[in-house]
């Protein structure tokens, strides 16, 4: 072989030498198996079928997200937990509604830390909703509340529940659903236990209790006496029937009940009304403890309510499904359109300007010292009669035997 032969088949080989490897390199990238994120997967290789675990596929680095501890201590850091504290200076049937609206709040935020300042600490003992703040603490939220839904309560489409609920959502700026219909009050275990104040007196019986009378500064909300003593003597010897009612408050005494007219502070009360089987009243406090407090009766899950109404609170911002709210609103003028929320029916000689400005203007006069409203008087003893009865022809209860 020449030297010119030598020299061609020199740069055959390393022609060769330069493509073997480029073709096997286009050969590899060929057979490699498509690979998806997540997924085991086969394709074809030299040897045939092969898997590859999707783990195992180079991927270009991700950014690690924070920890979640280090999150956590930056968001603590940056803000604080909120403390508020309600004020509200009204009565015990106006707190229960704050009762409700301070349950749902810790419901939807249970991160919140709540007190209340209230004339009525009663209502609050062993509530689960509430934290002792200071009203000194430099970190402490303080929010008069009132619930001036009300306002359209005639025309409007509430129940009084949700008055102080929406106000909440107003002055917080936060969101507050609705929960339970009914306010909330809670007995310990041991509250539970004690006997009632009549099982103490040797009274076995279920009973009902009977508000017969209220305040001075709302004489509108009255009934005849009378006729709460004929329904009274109607149930003798079936329903025992118990009378309730604040020393300083107007509550005729009645016959054939068992009186605790002013022996009984509020929870005492509301220990009573745990013990009780039904409740009979006008449109006052008693109507939504009846409601608030459990039963103790076996399979009594709603405690019956005669709730005599009249025409001056609208249905609608009052009554409860379970109830017989007897309500007069529609029947005459003066409560043609919900409510006439008028004060005072019977004057009261106090000074107050109720006794001028905001009086019933149609009285009817039962004797020399009292008159009633007239959608009162309306309201009679076979009324509130029929409305207990269905309670026990529907056999939600059973009379005393």
């Amino acid at each position: 072989m020449d030297k010119q032969e030598k020299a061609e088949e020199k740069q055959v080989k390393e022609s060769q030498q330069v493509e073997e490897p480029k073709q096997a390199e286009e050969t590899k990238q060929a057979e490699k198996p498509e690979v998806i994120e997540g997924e085991v997967v086969e394709g074809k290789g030299p040897r045939g079928q092969i898997r590859i675990p999707a783990q195992a596929v180079d991927k270009p680095p991700e950014k690690k997200p924070p920890k979640q501890e280090s999150l956590k201590r930056k968001i603590t850091k940056a803000s604080k937990q909120r403390k508020i504290i309600f004020k509200n200076g009204q009565c015990p049937g106006d707190l229960m509604m704050l009762t409700a609206a301070i349950r749902d709040l810790k419901k939807a935020h249970p991160e919140i830390l709540i007190d209340v300042r209230t004339p009525c600490d009663a209502l609050w003992e062993n509530s689960p909703h509430l934290s002792p703040i200071e009203e000194n603490d430099p970190d402490v939220e303080i929010f008069r509340l009132d619930y001036p839904l009300i306002h359209n309560s005639n025309r409007g489409q509430y129940h009084f529940i949700h008055g102080f609920r929406k106000e909440m959502q107003n002055k917080l700026g936060v969101t507050v659903p609705a929960g339970d219909f009914k306010g909330e009050i809670f007995l310990s275990d041991d509250e539970k236990s004690w006997m009632s104040q009549l099982e103490e007196m040797g009274e076995k019986n279920d009973f009902w209790i009977m508000l017969a009378g209220g305040k001075y500064d709302f004489t509108a909300k009255w009934w005849n006496p009378e006729y709460y003593q004929e329904v009274v003597d109607y149930f003798k010897g079936r329903i025992t029937f118990v009378q309730c009612g604040e020393e300083h408050h107007w509550h005729p005494p009645l016959e054939n009940v068992i009186n605790l007219i002013g022996k009984t502070d509020l929870r005492q009360f509301i220990r009573l009304v745990y013990h009780s089987v039904g409740m009979l009243c006008p449109v006052t406090f008693g109507m939504h403890a009846a409601v608030a407090i459990e039963c103790k009766k076996d399979g009594l899950q709603n405690r019956p309510c005669v709730v005599i109404a009249g025409g001056r609170e609208p249905t609608q911002w009052e009554a409860y499904p379970h109830h017989r709210y007897l309500s007069l609103c529609g029947a005459l003028k003066c409560c043609d359109v919900g409510g006439c929320w008028k004060s005072r029916c019977q004057k009261v000689g106090d000074g107050d300007n109720k006794d001028k400005k905001d009086l019933c203007v149609d009285p009817v006069r039962i004797k020399k010292d009292l008159q009633i409203p007239r959608c009162m008087e309306m309201i009679k003893p076979a009324d509130v009669i029929r409305a207990i009865e269905w309670y026990y022809e529907g056999g939600v209860l059973k009379y005393n035997v």
